[in-house]
């Protein structure tokens, strides 16, 4: 079964987008990837981005339309990731469960080591 999960794809007034690096004890350790995480059940997608912001970042967000969505399976789980465009309404960002943020140009995307199922995201940032 395929799990669905969100990632919010934020972008500042320069244009540079929010990338975040996953703590090193988890599954794909260390990796760059966009905000999010697992929808849990009953929740819409925007209300499981907004939820995730707030316990990875302390963020709130406002979630606008998808950017994309990329069906994936990694080795020890199938997921939907559904990027959706999304506004910071309140900060600071806080590293409140990953190693490390960025905030980046889309020429400086290559320079980051991402999740495998970001990929395809990457190539349409990078192309736009």
């Amino acid at each position: 079964m395929r799990k669905t999960v969100v990632a919010a794809l934020i972008k500042d007034e320069k244009d540079r987008i929010l990338i975040c690096q996953r703590p090193k004890n988890k599954k794909r350790g260390l990796l760059w990837e966009f905000v999010g995480g697992k929808v849990e059940k009953g929740e819409s997608l925007s209300e499981a981005l907004v939820r995730e912001c707030r316990e990875e970042l302390g963020v709130d967000v406002s979630p606008g339309k998808i950017f994309m969505q990329v069906d994936h399976d990694y080795p020890d789980i199938k997921i939907r990731l559904v990027v959706i465009e999304s506004k910071l309404l309140a900060g600071p960002v806080r590293l409140l469960e990953h190693e490390d943020y960025r905030w980046v140009s889309k020429d400086e995307l290559d320079r980051f080591k991402f999740c495998p199922a970001d990929t395809e995201v990457l190539e349409r940032l990078k192309s736009m």
